[in-house]
């Protein structure tokens, strides 16, 4: 698996496993199959309601804990320093590990939140039950207030991004702090099916003998975007990973540069109000 250095030394494989909306029975199976087909990155969290399978999955695969990268997250309805400690020991307990590869700020909310529960992951990452701290869903205004306190930079930020939804200026801004952006819904989500009928994308399907799912995780894989996609599906979780076997020319990046619409297809961060303490 290809992997890219954060901004700590850490390496993180560049492609992982989703798991969001994957239920009880059916995740457990797609994280075994998923180890055992070649994947080494498994992204989980809190609200997902999914760590206890997530962790029995990883136990029921066989492969050795140190070779798996382990991500969680911590929702909104936590906003305390203690309630964010408390939050980790819940979830590695339900995941079964004595650490997090990485622990991420799941939504921002407040600024004064967000800020008090990243001081506990630092303290966290200090006493090394993380390996390295991020945030999910930040914009660049919650970066630069973060960035102004934080001891510790986040190495990633996990955001919505795909070909028709880039976020090209915050991963400019992430990048010109080293700071790496991790792409969720890379194939579109519920909308994977649209991507066929981007003719772009199907054209390069058609040119590399590639899916057009393939082509849209390989042009953010190249931009030095970790991708995230989910499925329970065996041979989908074979075929999101066979996308390191070929390279796409500068031309049809770029020409894959213009599809770009800006469609988002989930909540716009500054108005994301869900589990908040009021």
């Amino acid at each position: 698996m290809h992997t890219i250095k954060l901004n700590n030394g850490l390496e993180i494989p560049v492609l992982g496993l989703g798991t969001w909306q994957s239920k009880e029975d059916a995740v457990q199976k797609a994280v075994v199959h998923a180890l055992q087909n070649g994947y080494t990155h498994i992204d989980t969290a809190a609200v997902y309601e999914n760590e206890k399978e997530v962790g029995d999955g990883i136990i029921e695969s066989g492969v050795a804990r140190e070779d798996i990268f382990l991500t969680s997250k911590v929702w909104n309805d936590v906003s305390t320093y203690e309630g964010t400690l408390k939050a980790f020991e819940d979830s590695i307990q339900k995941l079964q590990t004595s650490y997090l590869d990485l622990y991420l700020i799941h939504w921002p909310g407040p600024y004064a939140r967000f800020k008090e529960v990243y001081r506990a992951m630092e303290e966290l990452y200090e006493q090394g039950k993380v390996k390295a701290i991020g945030v999910s869903n930040f914009n660049v205004h919650h970066l630069n207030e973060l960035m102004k306190d934080c001891k510790v930079t986040p190495v990633v930020n996990q955001v919505e991004c795909h070909v028709k939804y880039q976020n090209q200026f915050l991963n400019e801004f992430c990048n010109s702090h080293n700071i790496t952006l991790q792409a969720y819904a890379p194939m579109m989500s519920w909308k994977v099916g649209e991507l066929a009928n981007i003719d772009v994308v199907s054209k390069l399907a058609e040119k590399y003998g590639k899916t057009p799912t393939q082509i849209a995780l390989r042009w953010l894989i190249q931009r030095d975007i970790i991708v995230l996609p989910k499925s329970v599906t065996p041979s989908r979780i074979e075929e999101n990973i066979q996308v390191f076997d070929f390279e796409l020319s500068d031309e049809d990046m770029a020409e894959l540069r213009w599809v770009n619409d800006g469609t988002r297809l989930f909540i716009e961060p500054d108005n994301m109000d869900y589990g908040f303490y009021k």
